[in-house]
């Protein structure tokens, strides 16, 4: 039987990243899709080819033909509608964040398990060869002991988006702090001991730029800096990451959400070695590994562990920066 993949909302994420991604998936069958707008339901069938299109988020959870539920819908919804696909019985991929707190992520992982059913945060890159490659060079010992990571992601702002709306859970932490703090917690295997954070807040009381220092219990230390701040061209990004070690550094500018042949330089006593990676459409990894857990094939690469971990630490640092 094959897994059918229906798409809980027509956010730009959906339409720009991951259905494109579900169309280059190996073993992904593009179902259905449903909104809010039967104009855009119907725009969105015909581009992508979805065999059937639904106004109401409700009616497609209720098409048995539907196995597995991709969910995009804005930060504050997600807890509604997760738990909704799950007590229908559907695996789901929800966008990151999973949720706005730990409390809302343990809930929706218990509506998981009471169903039997698959629950996996969507965070794309850490699905990519080029994220594996980098934790391998750490992992070797080639920069010796890990010591200091220093990462950010930084993007144009926004003038009308439901990140920049407080009711939506928007701001630079929810939507680029996550990555940062998930790339942060995948390389390093010890819990926090302190955090602390600094935002600058709009007029919205969303923070527009976020930094923030962490301490682990190992002794590694980290920092991030997150900003939806550089001018009014959407497609304007910058981010980067800094793995410091005791014997040297491995350096990368393009760790979120990439394709492509990706690099990344290491630093040591033996002078500076460049290395790449071809990495594929990074939404289409994640949707081949969670349909292979539905096959019965592998567990979550995101695992319940690893997303309650992360928000967690977000709780501290929300709590540290006074969103």
């Amino acid at each position: 039987m094959s897994v059918k993949w229906g798409v809980l909302g027509t956010a730009n994420i959906a339409g720009g990243c991951t259905i494109p991604g579900m169309k280059l998936a190996t073993n992904c069958e593009l179902y259905a899709i449903a909104g809010r707008s039967e104009e855009k339901v119907q725009r969105y069938k015909e581009e992508f080819g979805f065999e059937k299109a639904y106004v109401g988020y409700e009616k497609l959870l209720e098409d048995p033909e539907v196995t597995a539920v991709y969910i995009p819908l804005p930060n504050n919804l997600h807890k509604e509608w997760v738990i909704k696909a799950l007590d229908a019985g559907k695996h789901v991929l929800c966008e990151k964040p999973l949720g706005l707190n730990l409390k809302e992520i343990r809930e929706m992982f218990e509506a998981a398990e009471k169903n039997h059913v698959f629950l996996m945060e969507a965070y794309a890159y850490l699905h990519t060869p080029y994220i594996a490659a980098l934790r391998q060079e750490v992992e070797s010992g080639r920069i010796g002991a890990m010591d200091y990571i220093e990462t950010a992601f930084v993007t144009s702002g926004y003038t009308d988006d439901i990140r920049i709306r407080r009711e939506n859970g928007g701001g630079a932490m929810y939507d680029l702090g996550c990555y940062c703090t998930t790339m942060i917690l995948s390389l390093t295997d010890s819990e926090p001991e302190y955090v602390k954070a600094d935002a600058e807040f709009s007029e919205e009381k969303i923070d527009l730029f976020t930094s923030a220092l962490i301490k682990f219990k190992n002794g590694v230390r980290a920092a991030f800096n997150v900003g939806m701040i550089l001018g009014v061209d959407q497609n304007t990004r910058w981010d980067r990451l800094y793995i410091h070690g005791s014997k040297g550094s491995i350096r990368s500018t393009v760790a979120y959400n990439e394709e492509g042949t990706l690099s990344y330089t290491i630093s040591s006593d033996g002078g500076e070695t460049t290395k790449s990676v071809e990495v594929r459409q990074n939404y289409a990894l994640e949707i081949e590994q969670l349909t292979r857990c539905i096959e019965g094939a592998e567990k979550p690469h995101i695992s319940r562990e690893f997303s309650e971990k992360n928000a967690a630490l977000m709780d501290k640092l929300f709590d540290a920066m006074g969103y």
